[in-house]
């Protein structure tokens, strides 16, 4: 049997969560809300990954606060307002697909915040042009032409650990499975586990422990308040010497699941534009392998797994237990019933596709028997 279509569980407090294969969809920001509210762009977006025969769909880097979100277009989940429009849109798209359980990732974006959409640059728009006061562990903007983020007091700190709860509180009350925390890619969570990010002198900064302290409060605050499968995505390293690195990640994983941690999704980088990624063919599963070796916690693998085979290679070497995909499921949006005609796996689909496969992959649909009039 194909290690790739065999069915896992990610347990959790509430009895665990049944996945019908080892492919999850990661968080793919689209810079499409309004004010931080889900669109009609949301809609379509996420009943066509309904659709793809995936086993999770992980929804985008969803801001908690206003000032948390990279860009005007970017998701949030920080009042009604935003919830209801999430909530609903989703409930919409899920009546158009085959059941699947979702995942949230909740983030705050910290000195990364205030940017433009990565097709107009990216870069930190200013106050007097539209932007707003970036937040931070301490006073270091992401580039050296950029305008230093705020750094945050202790107040801040647990006002901001208390918006991802209440997130997170939102999110079970619409029916949401799971919750990823973003603690990867320079964003906040990150950038207080980074020392290029994180220089304060209190119990906040300094030894890795003390950098380590606040992702921890946040994912045990979360913890308490969703019954549903909680993970962390993390960057393993970033790239840069004497920075955040694998065995710090390693330890920080280990911490992870005596809090009642059910996953780790480890990708890396994002924390510095100093950063030499040494990148190539699923360049990233070697930190994924060592963190699951340290941690035992159910791990995904993600960063440039294109193919069905090698997807499938991964799993059956013990490197990871689950494999994300983000682009090649935007370029090939049914890449998982390609990779279940090549493997020999099922998946569930729309009765509306039932007659689109080609006769020597009639059986990526499992027992349906498709009439032809």
């Amino acid at each position: 049997m194909s290690k790739l279509f065999s069915p896992l569980t990610l347990s959790s407090p509430n009895g665990g969560l049944e996945l019908a294969n080892r492919i999850v969809i990661a968080p793919m920001c689209q810079y499409s809300a309004d004010n931080g509210a889900a669109t009609d762009w949301h809609l379509a977006h996420w009943t066509s990954l309904l659709n793809s025969g995936a086993a999770l769909l992980t929804i985008e880097a969803t801001a908690v606060t206003a000032d948390g979100r990279i860009t005007h277009g970017c998701l949030g989940l920080w009042d009604d307002r935003t919830e209801k429009a999430l909530g609903d849109t989703l409930a919409r798209a899920r009546k158009l697909a085959p059941a699947m359980p979702v995942c949230i990732q909740l983030a705050h974006a910290g000195r990364k915040a205030s940017s433009a959409m990565p097709w107009k640059g990216g870069q930190l728009i200013s106050m007097t042009d539209g932007g707003w006061q970036t937040v931070a562990p301490s006073a270091i903007p992401q580039l050296p032409t950029e305008s230093s983020p705020h750094a945050l007091t202790l107040e801040q700190i647990a006002q901001v650990r208390e918006a991802f709860v209440t997130a997170a509180k939102r999110a079970a009350r619409m029916g949401i499975e799971a919750v990823e925390l973003h603690a990867a890619h320079g964003y906040l969570l990150h950038e207080f586990l980074s020392p290029l990010g994180n220089q304060r002198t209190d119990h906040y900064g300094g030894s890795t422990e003390n950098r380590m302290r606040f992702p921890l409060e946040v994912f045990a605050a979360v913890r308490k308040v969703f019954s549903g499968p909680v993970g962390m995505r993390v960057s393993a390293t970033d790239w840069v010497e004497g920075a955040w690195d694998l065995p710090q990640t390693c330890e920080l994983a280990r911490q992870l699941k005596d809090l009642g941690a059910d996953f780790v999704h480890v990708s890396s980088g994002g924390a510095s534009p100093l950063q030499k990624i040494a990148i190539g063919p699923a360049y990233q599963v070697p930190f994924a392998k060592a963190v699951r070796e340290a941690c035992g916690l159910t791990t995904t693998a993600v960063g440039l797994i294109t193919e069905p085979q090698q997807a499938e290679d991964i799993l059956q070497a013990g490197d990871a237990d689950l494999i994300a995909l983000a682009r090649p499921l935007l370029y090939k949006p049914r890449w998982p019933w390609e990779a279940a005609a090549a493997l020999g796996g099922t998946v569930a689909a729309s009765p509306q596709y039932w007659r689109c496969l080609p006769k020597e992959a009639q059986t990526v649909f499992g027992p349906v028997k498709v009439g032809q009039r």
